[in-house]
């Protein structure tokens, strides 16, 4: 079976366009990090390579290399930041594999004992808050 197609409409195309505003986090020649709009759970931010892939299974290997690294540097950040016990890692692959964005993309979300992650409900948070965490996550990433 063929790939499809890489969508250059997607949300995140988007974003990376600037057509589409989003909470920075992190910024790389690569990679960019931003807050989940409609988070599962606080501090649950994106990052997507730059480049035009629809998801892992026709990702380049080396702009894997690349967005993992930059997927490691947000999650030890984010868990700093928030004071988390854990953080999740999450990245899906077509529609049945879960897949919604058809741009790589993987979910870091700081995790806390006790508390299970939020349902995808379609809910938008509000950006104040996302502005805030966006905030704190930047302020523990390294110099």
């Amino acid at each position: 079976m063929a790939m499809a197609e890489y969508d250059e409409g997607n949300i995140f195309a988007k974003i990376l366009s600037g057509s589409l505003p989003c909470h920075k986090v992190l910024e790389t020649d690569q990679a960019l990090a931003f807050m989940d709009i409609m988070p599962r759970g606080n501090g649950h931010v994106l990052v997507i390579p730059k480049t035009k892939a629809r998801n892992l299974l026709d990702a380049e290997a080396a702009d894997l290399a690349e967005l993992i690294k930059v997927v490691q540097v947000v999650a030890r950040a984010a868990k700093t930041a928030l004071n988390a016990d854990g953080v999740t890692v999450q990245q899906f692959n077509e529609g049945a594999g879960g897949q919604v964005v058809f741009h790589l993309h993987f979910h870091v979300i700081p995790r806390f004992e006790g508390i299970p992650l939020k349902p995808h409900t379609g809910e938008m948070e509000k950006p104040h808050v996302l502005a805030e965490y966006a905030e704190r996550i930047r302020s523990a990433l390294p110099v």
